[in-house]
């Protein structure tokens, strides 16, 4: 269910907003879009552009305001540009988020939307990554050490959640590495906080399947 016209190129657009603003984890007060390939060759005729400022905003494809996404932000004093740009060797409907949160941070997703509105997410801050957001996702930012999994998985075990996918991925031995869980069970704000005291964890991002609520919440 979706506002047309194009499932990859509106809905899927929609969807890699909102999980651009889950990953960002507060409100965000402007953000530049870099458009790859065909994303960056007809947004404006699909309405992409539309798309990904309505998924910034919160709004589920289906969202009739999706029309008008652009209009509200602006109202809501959210600034939002587009840029083409050659995001090297990625699906065609790939685009890069550069966010500034209302509490000055800086966060930076890329993503791709794969077809039928489904979409892909491979670069959070400069870490590649794996994961749909499809499922309750954790994305944990971690020093490559030994113990450091463990310790993690051990709280999720602890805490009776299943674990549907995992993936790790690291820069090096011993230096940055990122954790991707895809789990079918919400993470509590306490589990999380249990997580983010592992010693050599510096950073736990949650993207919640629960977070929709209600359409309006979602942009106040």
């Amino acid at each position: 269910i979706m506002v047309g016209p194009s499932s990859s190129h509106t809905a899927g657009a929609a969807r890699l907003g909102k999980v651009a603003r889950a990953v960002a984890g507060a409100d965000i007060e402007d953000v530049t879009f870099y458009l790859h390939g065909s994303f960056a060759k007809t947004y404006k005729g699909h309405g992409t552009d539309r798309a990904l400022v309505a998924g910034i905003l919160g709004m589920e494809p289906s969202d009739e305001r999706l029309r008008n996404s652009m209009d509200i932000a602006r109202e809501k004093g959210i600034k939002f540009l587009f840029k083409e740009a050659d995001l090297g060797d990625v699906h065609p409907n790939t685009v890069k988020f550069v966010m500034r949160t209302l509490d000055d941070k800086y966060c930076e997703v890329m993503g791709s939307s794969i077809g039928g509105g489904n979409i892909k997410i491979c670069e959070v801050n400069d870490n590649e990554v794996d994961f749909t957001g499809m499922y309750e996702t954790l994305i944990v930012s971690h020093r490559d050490a030994p113990g450091v999994i463990h310790n993690v998985t051990h709280i999720l075990y602890s805490e009776n959640i299943n674990v549907a996918f995992m993936r790790v991925f690291r820069d090096g031995k011993g230096q940055e590495a990122t954790m991707i869980f895809e789990m079918d069970n919400k993470v509590s704000e306490e589990t999380i906080k249990k997580i983010e005291n592992i010693e050599l964890v510096h950073k736990v991002i949650s993207i919640s399947q629960q977070k929709k609520k209600n359409r309006q919440e979602m942009i106040k």
